[in-house]
Parts: C-alpha cells; structure tokens; sequence
C-alpha cells in the first residue's frame, strides 16, 4: 500500500459520503431522517471495512477499483443511465420525506437493511473469489476464467449482488417512487452485461465452454 493511494481512497470516500449525505438531506429539507442515517450507516460502514482489507491485503484490486473509468462509448453511456438512477432516486427519497409523499412501512425499511447486508457479504465473497474485477469491461494480463463458488451458479455474481444492493436502497429510505426508479437498474445492467460476454467471449480463452456450464447470466433458473 502506497500513501498516494491511502490518500486517494480517503478522498473519493469523503466525497461519496458528503455527496449522498447533500443528496437525501437536502430534498429532504432535515436531518431528522432517519431511515436516511439508517442507510448511511449501513451503505458506509460496510465500505470502510472492505476498504481497510483491501488496503492491507490487496492493494493492486482496490487500486483497480478506484481508477476504473469506462472508455467505450455504450458502456460509458451505462454508467451515465446508472448514476442518473442514484441521482434522482435519493433526490426523490429526501423529497418523500419532507412532502409526506406514501412511505413504506417501517418493516420494509428492516427489511430492506437484512437484504442490503447480506447482498454487501455476497459482494465481498465475489470480490475474494476474483482478483480479475473491475470497474471497467476489460480483459487483464493472465486472466483465466473463474467457474467455481458463485460463478459456478451464475456468470455474473457480482451484478447479482448489486441487483440485490441497489433494490434494496429505496426500501431502506422507505420510498416507493424511489424504488420505482432503482427498477430501471435491472436493464440497465442487462445491457453492460451484454457487451461484457460480447469481450469476454472474443478475448478470453475458455470462456465459450465457460457459458455452456453455466447457463445463467444474473438470476439462476431465470436469466
């Protein structure tokens, strides 16, 4: 670990913090919110943790994962429609609150947390499963497919994760318009998903015989 990227993961966490902090609070017109702190306490914690880990057993994945900005044009254009969807979803979850627009029950918000900490503990056993990950589509140096834990159930685990992640945020701000906008991430992720085994297939070696033993891409027996 280097102090130059001790430093760089410091700041871009300080800025995700405040930045989401000014995106609930401040449509929310309070901050007495408080299944908006109940979220930033669960969104958070889980990310210093898995950051301290990785700066101290792997640095070069967290490295990969700081630095990682999309170069081509239709997956640029992914993370564009995705962080639209983060932008306007905690937006209208703050302006819920303050305008007393139809909230969820207090039970989903509990809800919403168990599935949101179990999808987080998902995305760190896929993390620990593959050194290869990115937030770029891109094929690295000595990469090899990985078919065993949960590649050995879907391709794409780590989507998976998310899928369970980004569903569950609304449920924990108990919004349903904002759950109705985190609805567009299923096809959203289905189109970079697309263009990623369109690369894969092309440039990575066994990953055609990959496919044929594992034939769902996100959700098992589904798709």
């Amino acid at each position: 670990m280097t102090t130059k990227l001790f430093f760089q993961a410091i700041t871009k966490f300080l800025l995700g913090f405040v930045l989401v902090v000014l995106l609930i609070f401040l449509p929310a017109g309070s901050l007495k919110f408080f299944k908006g702190w109940l979220f930033m306490g669960i969104l958070f914690a889980p990310i210093t943790i898995a950051g301290i880990i990785m700066m101290l057993k792997s640095p070069a994945l967290l490295e990969k994962r700081l630095n990682g900005k999309e170069t081509k044009k239709d997956q640029s254009l992914v993370v564009k429609l995705s962080g639209l969807m983060f932008l306007s979803g905690f937006i209208v979850a703050g302006l819920g609150f303050r305008f007393n627009w139809y909230t969820l029950p207090f039970g989903f918000t509990i809800c919403g947390a168990i599935v949101f900490l179990l999808a987080y503990i998902l995305y760190a056993e896929v993390m620990r499963e593959n050194a290869y990950l990115s937030r770029t589509i891109e094929i690295q140096e000595n990469q090899k497919v990985i078919d065993t834990g949960l590649y050995g159930i879907v391709r794409h685990p780590m989507y998976s994760a998310t899928l369970l992640l980004f569903l569950a945020m609304p449920l924990v701000l108990g919004s349903v318009f904002s759950f109705l906008i985190f609805l567009a991430y299923p096809f959203i992720i289905a189109k970079r998903i697309k263009g990623e085994e369109e690369l894969l297939e092309k440039e990575l070696e066994g990953y055609k015989e990959y496919k044929e033993k594992v034939k769902y891409r996100l959700i098992p027996f589904i798709w």
